[in-house]
């Protein structure tokens, strides 16, 4: 079984790492991750989202933070701080320093990167094939109202920020007014992921951010479509439970393009089109009559992280509805 999944970071990793364990040695996973995170710091390439994919799969992953290195330390860091040199707000650790050198060097001698990525997977050998969404450059931002909103002081009115800034520095504090996806509607997909998509046997969307994670992969020109005409069956997980985001501050995102945050509505702005089966927790069976009206497959089950087992059933509940969908 040939299994495509889009994925963002933290939620998509820890899904993906679940879904491993539940597979046969025959199968193979193809993960597309959102490199709509990514940002030049200290004149590095980082890429969050497909480090977080990397790490985690590959047994290198902070776990309590969800991201970053285990076992980091922070010398290069101070000492960035000791030379005035931030931003502060962004938090790298020595190990994680290393990666994001080898991978700038690798983009300034001409390689793209999704062959830079292939080179960092063979370190972490994280069990699956990581694509970036695209090897060109793709950055998110969030268009804000801060402050004075004559603009007449220093950082306030209405701007447009990097997503890092809105989520790790502002803390989505401020209500986010848009998602612009910088660079996206001219991006071309990065070889293999048309044709993974078109060879898949199941599409699968982890309980990922649906604006800035996947819907960042599916705002690159091609990719949406591919997904969408694929015989393949499409089951997503919801990464809204209980009418609130399982992490992060999605609520704050699905604000700014008119979605509420709750399950069905998650499920619709995905919509028909795209999605064969949606899976719900527990919690919010109520909406599975809705989704279904709407033409998509949808059961309740637990959909909360909360160890391995849990997150394995989540995984091989996916798989029964694709097979359910796909009969």
């Amino acid at each position: 079984m040939r299994i495509v999944a889009l994925a963002g970071g933290i939620g998509g990793a820890r899904f993906l790492r679940g879904l491993k364990n539940v597979i046969g040695p025959e199968d193979e996973i193809t993960v597309i991750g959102n490199t709509g995170d990514d940002i030049h710091l200290f004149g590095l390439k980082v890429c969050p989202d497909l480090d977080t994919l990397m790490y985690t799969l590959g047994g290198g992953i902070n776990e309590e933070q969800g991201w970053g290195r285990a076992d980091e330390t922070w010398s290069i860091k101070g000492e960035m701080k000791a030379y005035g040199v931030g931003p502060e707000w962004f938090g790298l650790g020595d190990r994680d320093f290393a990666t994001h050198i080898v991978r700038t060097q690798m983009l300034a001698a001409g390689y793209p990167l999704s062959a830079v990525t292939e080179a960092l997977c063979e370190r972490w050998q994280p069990g699956v094939r990581l694509l970036p969404m695209s090897d060109d450059r793709v950055e998110t931002h969030v268009r804000i109202t801060t402050g004075d909103t004559s603009g007449s002081a220093a950082g306030s009115g209405t701007r447009a920020v990097h997503f890092q800034e809105y989520w790790v520095k502002l803390h989505a504090a401020v209500d986010a007014e848009a998602i612009i996806p910088v660079g996206a509607d001219t991006a071309k997909p990065a070889p293999g992921v048309l044709e993974a998509i078109a060879a898949a046997d199941v599409i699968l969307l982890p309980p990922s951010n649906p604006v800035v994670s996947i819907g960042t992969v599916l705002a690159v020109p091609g990719i949406r479509q591919a997904v969408s005409s694929s015989p393949a069956p499409v089951v997503g997980l919801s990464p809204i439970v209980g009418g609130s985001p399982v992490r992060g501050m999605a609520d704050k995102v699905l604000a700014a393009v008119g979605v509420e945050t709750t399950a069905e509505a998650v499920a619709l702005h995905y919509g028909s089109e795209l999605l064969d089966g949606w899976l719900v927790d527990t919690a919010d069976a109520a909406s599975v009559a809705a989704v279904e009206a709407a033409g998509i497959a949808c059961r309740a089950v637990p959909l909360l992280m909360s160890d391995a087992e849990a997150t394995a059933a989540m995984a091989r509940a996916a798989l029964e509805l694709a097979e359910q969908v796909r009969a």
